[in-house]
């Protein structure tokens, strides 16, 4: 017992505990602020804070102290460096300072007037805080100088991702805002280099020793090192060049530039920073190392720092009304500086009254950034634990009020010429959208969908989507993603002489997205593909439907009898996956659900019946038949179906113009050699949910199917539940 106790207070132990402690509670926490339409760094700083002093702390001080013994906290925060040096070093990275270099006059004085007026009042607010909140061996100019910087920081990863999230990436809203956050950074950059030394060296001369030595430097980088690692970039442009030696090379050179920086006195990150800065132009050289290094500094590593800013920040030391005022003040003077100012400055050079208040609620973005600022005023002593933890509550509200704000000027100011805009647009987009998850399915789709409406009905009509559930995707990867997923599909068109639009969606709220798209677009069908279930038939996911039977609402309508038990047990579905039972759920309009079974194809077609509403799928078979010369075969369940189905305008049509085209099978049970006879099964949402609920045997036999769910099914469906 004593062996394994001891073994448990190992450092590494206890480390690793650490890690996994932090990485699951950040993931949950981001993934509860992603659904509330929160970036989810606001999630992973409200983690970090709730398993420090703030929160567990406060109610579990065993089990904090437990997890986090104050003896281990020097290796969580080297760790924790580690991971902001690398982070810094991709942020270096992400910035083109080609785009910078380019920018308008618009952008020069958004940029330097969101830094000077927020920097500005920063220092105003320090001469009413500095007797009060100031740590006593800190003079008033280190206070002050600091209290300004961190006004003025803008969260360049946090922004960037708000505007891709919001479709703003092509717009010149998006691109305005995008080359501001970048040139600001760079500027705060640079200007925090410059108060570290001031406030390390201590001295007017030591400062100014330091800051030559930090020109030196830069001048060094620029026009020594970027030289050299241009030329790499030229000759190693793809996966397969870019060996070992040469990422060592490359992790050579951040590490150099990390260690010159913080021995110089002006911090490891500036020379993370300034590393990524001059990395090689060459967008691939820059984008795969982007790959290598983003994931393991994000996910891993990050959430460290942001618990180690949580074991830091003291939300209890505000314990009276007079700290609270002044942490209100805190916000207000950061929020004016950086809200106001960039919105008037945008004003001035001539953008609009909502572009410019929408600029102003972007630069507000502080984010991570900050964070990593005040950790470095706190490790300096300039903030008191009092002041670090104002500043970490400015920090979380002002990056939580982005979304909020952009949503209310777009309430307030809605945009009346992208209506007019919309509606050309709209009678420019295609009748059919395509919704497909691998390229594969959706080289599969747009052949279904050529067969179905043949070529003249849809040329020039057709778009097809990509919703992809990674909110988090870079920016930068976005180009090369989206041309990715879109090749099978592309070349699926041109092989059929077809013209697509496409287009590729990171979102973070699935349902949100297919409301809006099947809202604005006015489709006649919806095409999506069933995708796979990832926990079909294993033990998990028998686990969790079992745990939506206990799920409160349900279990209450199963004991009162208006819910079926079995059909709850045993997965409906299973043929699905989430994203296309949610598509049927929000989508608006007629829905077709494609299960693929390695569809080529719809040469002979088999349309099962079963209720009396399903009359409709002749509507589709017509389609078949006219545009891809399909032979049809249908069965009714019984003699009232058979009857309704014979009343159908479409059969009448086909069996008019198509005679040798259609047949009806007798009323036989459906097997396996009868599925073997076709190559596609036409069949209603209704029909297929009654068969998959009974679990007949012969699903597992079924040939590519297409379910349809049509709107006026939708609408009686909505009612009922109603």
């Amino acid at each position: 017992g004593e062996s394994f106790l001891h073994a448990m207070k190992h450092p590494l132990a206890v480390l690793l505990l650490q890690i996994i402690a932090i990485v699951m509670v950040a993931r949950l926490f981001g993934f509860l602020f992603n659904k509330i339409g929160q970036p989810t760094v606001i999630g992973e700083i409200i983690a970090g804070i709730v398993l420090g002093p703030s929160l567990v702390g406060l109610f579990f001080p065993d089990v904090s102290s437990f997890i986090f013994p104050a003896a281990s906290l020097g290796n969580l925060q080297f760790l924790s460096q580690v991971g902001l040096i690398l982070f810094m070093f991709v942020i270096g990275m992400e910035l083109d300072i080609g785009i910078i270099r380019k920018q308008a006059h618009g952008a020069v004085i958004i940029s330097h007037a969101s830094i000077i007026i927020p920097y500005t009042l920063g220092m105003g607010l320090s001469y009413f805080m500095f007797t009060e909140f100031a740590p006593k061996n800190i003079s008033f100019l280190s206070f002050a100088l600091f209290m300004g910087i961190a006004m003025s920081i803008t969260a360049f990863p946090v922004l960037a991702r708000v505007i891709q999230e919001r479709g703003l990436t092509k717009t010149k809203l998006g691109a305005l805002a995008i080359t501001c956050a970048a040139a600001d950074d760079i500027t705060a950059w640079c200007i925090l280099a410059v108060v570290i030394a001031i406030v390390k060296a201590g001295s007017f001369v030591s400062s100014i020793f330091t800051i030559a030595l930090a020109i030196g430097y830069v001048f060094m980088m620029l026009r020594v090192v970027r030289p050299f690692l241009i030329r790499l970039g030229n000759i190693y442009t793809n996966k397969e060049q870019l060996s070992k030696p040469v990422i060592a090379i490359v992790f050579m050179i951040l590490l150099m530039s990390s260690y010159a920086t913080e021995i110089i006195g002006i911090h490891a990150l500036f020379g993370a920073f300034l590393a990524g800065v001059v990395m090689p132009p060459e967008l691939r050289f820059r984008k795969i190392l982007i790959e290598k290094i983003e994931d393991v500094s994000v996910v891993l590593l990050l959430p460290l720092f942001f618990v180690f800013t949580g074991l830091r920040t003291q939300i209890g030391l505000l314990t009276t009304g007079h700290l609270w005022a002044t942490c209100g003040w805190v916000i207000l003077v950061a929020v004016a500086g950086k809200f106001g100012g960039s919105a008037i400055a945008a004003r001035v050079t001539g953008e609009s009254w909502k572009s410019s208040l929408s600029i102003g609620a972007l630069m507000n973005t502080r984010g991570l950034m900050e964070l990593i600022v005040l950790n470095i005023g706190y490790d300096l002593g300039i903030l008191s634990p009092e002041v670090f933890a104002m500043m970490v509550i400015m920090a979380l509200v002002t990056t939580f009020m982005t979304g909020p704000a952009l949503d209310l000027i777009n309430w307030l100011m809605p945009d009346k010429e992208k209506g007019e805009e919309h509606s050309l647009e709209k009678a420019r987009l295609s009748r059919i959208l395509l919704s497909f998850g691998t390229g594969l399915s959706g080289r599969r789709l747009l052949r279904l969908a050529h067969q179905m409406m043949g070529r003249d009905q849809i040329s020039n009509h057709l778009t097809a989507i990509n919703l992809t559930y990674n909110a988090d995707i870079n920016p930068w990867q976005i180009p090369e993603f989206e041309k990715e997923t879109f090749r099978n599909i592309r070349s699926e068109a041109r092989k059929h002489q077809l013209e697509i639009a496409t287009e590729y969606m990171p979102v973070k709220d699935l349902q949100k997205a297919i409301a809006k798209i099947t809202h604005e677009g006015s489709y006649d069908l919806l095409l999506i593909d069933a995708g796979k279930s990832l926990l079909k038939g294993t033990f998990l996911g028998s686990l969790l439907q079992a745990g939506k039977l206990l799920y409160p609402p349900n279990l209450v309508k199963t004991l009162a009898g208006s819910k079926k038990l079995l059909p709850q047990l045993i997965p409906v579905n299973d043929m699905m996956d989430e994203k296309a039972k949610t598509f049927i759920a929000e989508a608006k309009g007629n829905t077709g659900i494609f299960i693929d079974k390695d569809f080529d194809e719809a040469e002979r077609i088999f349309i099962p019946m079963v209720s009396q509403g399903d009359a409709y799928l002749f509507d589709y078979a017509l389609q078949f038949v006219e545009n891809n010369d399909s032979q049809i075969a249908w069965m009714a369940a019984d003699t009232d179906v058979e009857y309704i189905a014979s009343q159908s305008e479409r059969l009448k049509i086909i069996h008019e113009k198509y005679p040798r085209h259609i047949e009806k099978i007798s009323n036989r049970p459906i097997d396996k050699s009868i599925l073997g006879r076709y190559d596609l099964m036409l069949i209603s949402y209704e029909t297929w949910e009654s068969i998959a609920s009974t679990r007949e045997e012969w699903i597992e036999h079924i040939p590519s199917t297409l379910i349809i769910l049509s709107s006026a099914s939708k609408t009686l469906q909505s009612r009922v539940q109603e």
